[in-house]
């Protein structure tokens, strides 16, 4: 009955059969192979021809041979993702009949899915002018992504190698930063969902956006993100001051007061942040979604994931100096489980000891340790001693080694590793000093004696001469309230033998500076995108209040000028947890000078002699 009921199939409107035109072509009869393209090009082309085409040409498969590419890219444009469910169906079904008798045509296939990874673009002309070009609003477009993933799983299906040439695709295809927000939004969320069901995969994807992430990142330095939204702040508040001025009367205030709270409370003010705070909120999601299944953490999952991760980490993140954000990534799978920040901890302990690594990898490895330990919240103080007594022990062996020899010196190019562990553990005791003398100050305090700081500040290689001058503030400060070593004594005399450096000025003058020779940085240093610190800022420790105790020593000490790309909250006595500011003594802190555009993110280059 259905057979009766429905009407034939029409074939074309010029006559004869899909392979009747064909085989004229080959031939050499082309005319109604032009007749062909031209209505399979036809912009107006209705959903019933292109049903009708699709039929044909799934049943002549064989005949689409390497020399027909340029009928094949014509119906490979064919406009089928925004059309009916039947023209999406037969469209697919076309698809992998083609990728699997014809495979020469994989790589077209899967570039033109791929395109369809980012919103299309709406332009409006004007005498040949674009004078508009924007994303289209689509409502359906989370559909069309769908649809898109299942033709390139309905490829890979029929074609077992099309990973291999797919990741090339992805990689050429990947948008400029310059483009808006949500096509970089799309195509990042696509990337990911393509791991899902092409897991051979995920590495190269991973690190494929990672890299580009880490790109925007070291492309908006904190700075210049703290100094857009400075300037944003400043305006909104002059714009509300004009709106007063102009509309004081009290029916206006409803109005005004929307009109104050901007609607874009969470967007960045500087462009390229916004973009980063965008995708880093994609990734962090993608990570929570993957290591839990049904709400719970899926074990297997996590562990896989973080391997990719750690490797994505070690080949691109570790070698990147100052990168502000990225790296987050790990601090945010280790907080799922204490496993795996132990896992990541002893990763980095190894890249520090192995003297087989470059002497930079070592100390960047350091710097990770020592800020991981400081800011992590879900690490309990028991893994921190852990980390303390390895990280400690080695540096006493390291002076064992060192200390008689003829290396025995301050020279940062020797013992780079060195200081940059001593940081760590400067930095650790900073911050979990509290956690380590709690509950039972006397083992606590017998427990930081047993370090024997005093060994280390007192050695001939001078840690306190080459860590970055508020660190070592802060570690006096506390090491002499507790009576752990007295620093001062050194440090005054570090002060008066400033490390000379010969720099070109600008006008070619030559110009004689001092400068951290670590060049150091605390990767974990506060996350200030405003959407995804969202995710980071309840497991953060953030920097708490100084007693007025503390104070009065940081007000004694050393008087090194710190630039602001080496602020960090605690160096600003900043609780941005509490609603108090505790201020530090602005001598001990403030800046005489700024870093060099030329080192962003690193300790600032001066000379500060010490005040008599």
């Amino acid at each position: 009955d259905e057979f009766i009921s429905s009407p034939p199939r029409k074939t074309v409107r010029f006559g004869g059969t899909l392979t009747e035109i064909l085989l004229k072509y080959e031939k050499g009869d082309t005319t109604d192979f032009e007749l062909l393209k031209h209505q399979l090009s036809d912009p107006d082309i209705k959903d019933a021809q292109i049903i009708n085409w699709l039929h044909e040409f799934r049943a002549s498969v064989a005949y689409l041979t390497k020399e027909l590419g340029q009928l094949v890219n014509i119906l490979l444009k064919l406009p089928w993702l925004r059309r009916s469910r039947e023209v999406v169906e037969e469209y697919l079904g076309f698809l992998g009949n083609l990728v699997s008798a014809q495979t020469v045509h994989l790589r077209p296939c899967l570039r033109m899915i791929v395109a369809q990874f980012v919103p299309p673009r709406i332009t409006i002309r004007e005498d040949d002018v674009d004078i508009s070009d924007s994303d289209d609003d689509d409502e359906n477009i989370s559909a069309n992504f769908d649809t898109c993933h299942r033709a390139l799983q309905t490829v890979a299906r029929y074609v077992p190698s099309t990973p291999q040439f797919l990741m090339p695709i992805l990689v050429e295809f990947f948008p400029f930063i310059n483009k808006s927000e949500r096509t970089l939004e799309c195509y990042v969320h696509n990337l990911l969902r393509v791991t899902v069901y092409l897991p051979t995969l995920r590495l190269q994807i991973l690190e494929l956006i990672i890299e580009k992430l880490l790109k925007l990142d070291v492309s908006t330095p904190q700075q210049d993100i703290e100094d857009a939204e400075e300037t944003a702040n400043n305006c909104a508040s002059e714009e509300k001051s004009t709106e007063e001025g102009l509309f004081d009367m009290e029916e206006d205030e409803d109005r005004k007061g929307s009109k104050v709270v901007s609607p874009n409370i969470e967007r960045m003010a500087h462009p390229l942040a916004e973009r980063l705070d965008i995708l880093m909120t994609i990734l962090f999601s993608y990570i929570r979604d993957v290591c839990h299944v049904d709400g719970k953490l899926d074990i297997s999952n996590t562990k896989d994931l973080y391997r990719d991760l750690v490797s994505v980490f070690d080949k691109l993140i570790l070698p990147t100096h100052a990168s502000c954000h990225v790296q987050y990534f790990m601090f945010y799978i280790c907080s799922f489980k204490l496993g795996l920040a132990e896992a990541f901890l002893d990763h980095l302990w190894k890249k520090l000891q192995d003297p087989n690594n470059p002497s930079v990898i070592r100390q960047t490895a350091g710097s990770y340790i020592g800020s991981f330990l400081a800011r992590a919240k879900f690490i309990p103080i028991v893994t921190v001693k852990a980390c303390l007594d390895l990280l400690v022990n080695w540096l006493h062996k390291y002076i064992d080694n060192q200390d008689k020899g003829a290396n025995a010196y301050c020279d940062v190019a020797l013992h780079g590793p060195f200081y940059s562990t001593c940081q760590a553990v400067f930095y650790t005791l900073i911050f979990r000093h509290k956690q380590l003398l709690d509950g039972n100050l006397r083992k606590g305090l017998s427990y930081l004696q047993s370090l024997n700081f005093e060994r280390i500040v007192m050695c001939q290689l001078n840690p306190l001469k080459i860590c970055i001058p508020s660190v070592v503030n802060l570690f006096a400060a506390i090491t002499r309230k507790y009576q752990l070593v007295f620093c001062y004594t050194i440090i005054e005399r570090n002060n008066r033998q400033f490390i000379p450096v010969v720099r070109s000025g600008t006008g070619g003058d030559l110009v004689q500076t001092c400068t951290n020779p670590l060049d150091s940085f605390f990767p974990f240093d506060p996350y200030i995108l405003k959407r995804s610190k969202k995710t980071i800022d309840p497991m953060y420790q953030f920097w708490e209040e100084l007693s007025a105790e503390d104070l009065e020593d940081l007000k004694k000490p050393i008087k090194k000028g710190t630039s602001e790309d080496e602020d960090d909250d605690f160096l600003k006595g900043e609780t941005p947890q509490n609603d108090g500011v505790v201020e530090i003594a602005p001598n001990s802190y403030e800046s005489n000078t700024r870093s060099p555009v030329s080192s962003i993110g690193s300790p600032a280059d001066c000379y500060v002699p010490f005040p008599l």
